[in-house]
């Protein structure tokens, strides 16, 4: 394809993008949620899955099964994404279900509290539960892959720096999709691709951030987790989208990893944006194949 054709078609691709989330969004933060419940359902629609509720300590969870023979013992634990004031195990059918068909494992997902009603660290103290509850369970921490998108890739990362400051066994390994992992927004794609983003502008990040968080607490591992110490983690591999203002967030966390000796892999796919992967065309299936070569590579 010509480059020409190609940048015309990316760009109307996320002119296309930009109208759809701007049904989800609004500014009354309940309807946000019910609508981006209402787009979760209908991506998430497949008869390939059967979905099982899990009560965890009051808190809803939902499993993700595949109808046919799979891994058991093997699951994914994923954190959804949605700012820390948005989202849902709804919301992230439209990714869950994806994941459990490419790799033929289960997926467990779970609605920690939100923000602002329930700000740092309700999400954090709920992601440990729900670990404790598969530890009980019987898995095993190394047949577990934490996986998550945006603040569910921020999650995913917290927890993971939690349990090594408890000196607890950690996951097998950790699947990212456009984490957000500075709060600070020090990298540059916060200034590169801002008209460039069809899906994130720096005022919703900026609300995001004060429903979550303390001015002071940002630069907190546990907030931020690209300011922690990554000696020690498990592989992770990371996808984000070449147009998307968290770019830098996976490019920083992807050398914080390198240099602290971890296994560490990033994929910028052209053209894309933030967790494209919940589209339904071409590329986002492709991203959702490797992503399932990672989680079968690590459970060998």
């Amino acid at each position: 394809m010509p480059l020409l054709e190609k940048d015309k078609r990316n760009q109307n691709l996320m002119n296309l993008i930009r109208r759809v989330h701007s049904v989800v969004e609004h500014a009354d933060i309940e309807k946000h949620r019910q609508s981006q419940n209402y787009f979760g359902a209908l991506l998430g629609n497949t008869r390939e899955t059967r979905v099982r509720e899990a009560g965890i300590e009051g808190m809803y969870g939902e499993w993700i099964e595949v109808k046919r023979p799979h891994r058991k013992k093997q699951i994914i634990l994923y954190c959804h994404g949605g700012g820390y004031s948005t989202g849902s195990c709804l919301y992230a059918r439209a990714l869950t279900t994806r994941l459990a068909i490419s790799a033929s494992v289960d997926v467990l997902s779970f609605d920690y509290r939100l923000a602002p009603e329930h700000p740092f660290p309700a999400a954090l103290e709920d992601a440990g539960r729900v670990w404790d509850y598969l530890m009980l369970q019987g898995y095993g921490a190394r047949d577990i892959i934490v996986a998550g998108d945006s603040a569910g890739g921020n999650l995913a990362l917290v927890l993971v720096h939690k349990l090594k400051q408890e000196g607890r066994m950690l996951p097998g390994g950790l699947a990212l999709m456009s984490p957000w992992t500075d709060l600070t927004s020090s990298g540059k794609s916060y200034r590169i691709k801002k008209e460039l983003d069809p899906v994130l502008d720096e005022e919703y990040l900026k609300q995001m951030i004060s429903n979550y968080v303390e001015a002071g607490e940002l630069e907190n591992p546990l907030v931020s987790p690209l300011f922690g110490d990554f000696t020690g983690f498990p592989p992770v591999y990371i996808q984000a989208g070449e147009n998307e203002i968290l770019l830098s967030d996976s490019a920083l966390l992807h050398k914080k990893l390198e240099a602290a000796g971890v296994p560490a892999r990033i994929e910028v796919f052209e053209g894309m944006w933030h967790v494209f992967q919940m589209a339904r065309f071409k590329t986002a299936n492709e991203a959702m194949d490797r992503l399932a070569e990672f989680i079968l590579d690590i459970f060998g």
